[in-house]
């Protein structure tokens, strides 16, 4: 008998959440979807009914639901060793970190663990700092890095305007050729104007007292706002020519959901090739099954603390249950040809279907993407591009729950973020549930 039905009887699943405080939610008249169950592309209900996960929950399901190998090799380690001390060493959590600077590639060395994105960022953050000397971090307005202390002051969303607690952190616009700060008529000119802002900040700031730049190489909850020519290259340079630390949120973009194992290794997106200085990541590396995130750190960084106490550390820094998922998902996506599939299911059926929607539908304004990573922005008026009103995208987004579609809505879009191992009839069946829904 399992816990669950041990405990059949009891109070309805929703009659229990009362309990739960919810993050990001006036508490007071809440209603949350329940999942019970769920496999592959799809959750389940309590009463059996299935919907699309369009969402990967928080686009972290990149290897899908209930994968047989992740779940296995958790079970497996469970019973071998739940937990240790992170001043040990382990065999999983040394295998775990292997894999990992194996997708990165040069000129990466060595990996320290977190228990998520955010806490990737603080330590990120940390490293800069102390391996400049310096203290101010620079981060895009339309971004998000996490809800601790620096990573939230990092964010530039409304999130962190009630949670300014940390100390030297300043924001810029990046590029968004679709709703340009900068009066822009192309991507290219974009990113000249987008670049020239930032290092006017940086020379305003004092070059000197800026020890790192946190860009999410492709901003996520922002709107997928894929970087226009020019824009990573252009980071690298200016980063390079005052001396600061270049740093890639890879959190939610990275492990196949660009179609590559990070997004900066996307051709597309980085034809030049340039690599960051350090490389946060949480999400799909295991595509949550446990809490599990980090920081990708080259040689010349990790030298500095050769005989240099680093002042950081955390519990569950590298719990064998989640490297246990993280060797397996690495494994598991390479055996499969996960990543490859999500490349070609993005450039041969996602994006050519969302584009074909937006011609029958008036409402989206644009349609951007790649790989697994696509969004749907919605307007109420094509021409001035003014944003679709909150209450219409409620409307919308009930009208997919209804309709089996579990989607990832944020401001005035429609994240199509589903996870690396959908099928292009599972694509198919998504996108006309949207053609219904859509006004």
């Amino acid at each position: 008998m399992t816990l669950l039905e041990s405990d059949a009887g009891s109070a309805t699943t929703l009659e229990l959440d009362k309990h739960v405080f919810h993050s990001w939610s006036a508490q007071g008249g809440l209603a949350p979807f329940v999942i019970a169950a769920a496999h592959g592309c799809e959750v389940e209900d309590e009463e059996g009914r299935r919907y699309l996960d369009f969402s990967s929950q928080l686009v972290n399901t990149n290897i899908g639901h209930t994968h047989p190998k992740v779940v296995a090799a958790i079970q497996e380690q469970a019973a071998l060793l739940p937990t240790v001390a992170p001043a040990h060493a382990n065999r999983i959590r040394g295998l775990a970190a292997g894999r990992i600077l194996e997708v990165a590639g040069e000129p990466f060395s060595a990996v320290f663990f977190t228990n998520g994105g955010a806490d990737a960022n603080e330590n990120a953050i940390r490293l800069a700092r102390l391996t400049t000397g310096r203290d101010k971090v620079l981060s895009a307005y339309r971004s998000y890095h996490g809800n601790t202390g620096a990573a939230i002051a990092a964010t530039g969303d409304w999130r962190r305007v009630p949670n300014e607690y940390a100390r030297g952190h300043v924001h810029f616009f990046g590029p968004y050729p679709y709703r340009s700060e900068y009066w822009s008529t192309s991507p290219e000119q974009e990113t000249e104007r987008a670049l020239r802002a930032l290092e006017r900040i940086v020379q305003a700031e004092g070059s000197a007292t800026i020890a790192a730049i946190l860009v999410e190489t492709v901003p996520g909850t922002a709107g997928v706002l894929l970087p226009p020519p020019g824009w990573l290259a252009g980071l690298r340079a200016l980063a390079d020519r005052y001396g600061i630390v270049l740093i890639f949120d890879e959190v939610m973009a990275g492990f196949g959901r660009t179609g590559d194992w990070f997004a900066f290794q996307n051709p597309e997106l980085n034809p030049g090739g340039i690599v960051p200085d350090l490389i946060t990541f949480a999400k799909g590396v295991n595509s949550g099954y446990v809490p599990a995130g980090g920081v990708i750190i080259p040689p010349a960084i990790a030298a500095e603390f050769d005989t240099r106490v680093f002042p950081g550390g955390l519990t569950y820094s590298g719990h064998p249950l989640a490297m246990a998922s993280i060797v397996a998902s690495i494994d598991a996506m390479r055996d499969e040809g996960i990543v490859e599939h999500a490349a070609h299911i993005g450039a041969d059926a996602i994006g050519p279907a969302l584009r074909d929607l937006a011609t029958r539908h008036e409402v989206i304004g644009e349609v951007r993407g790649l790989g697994v990573f696509w969004a749907l922005e919605l307007v109420a008026d094509p021409a001035t591009r003014e944003p679709l009103p909150a209450a219409d995208m409620a409307a919308i987004k009930k009208g997919l729950l209804a309709a089996g579609l579990l989607p990832f809505v944020q401001d005035n879009r429609i994240h199509v973020v589903p996870p690396c191992i959908v099928t292009e009839a599972e694509v198919r069946r998504g996108v006309a549930i949207l053609d219904a829904v859509l006004p």
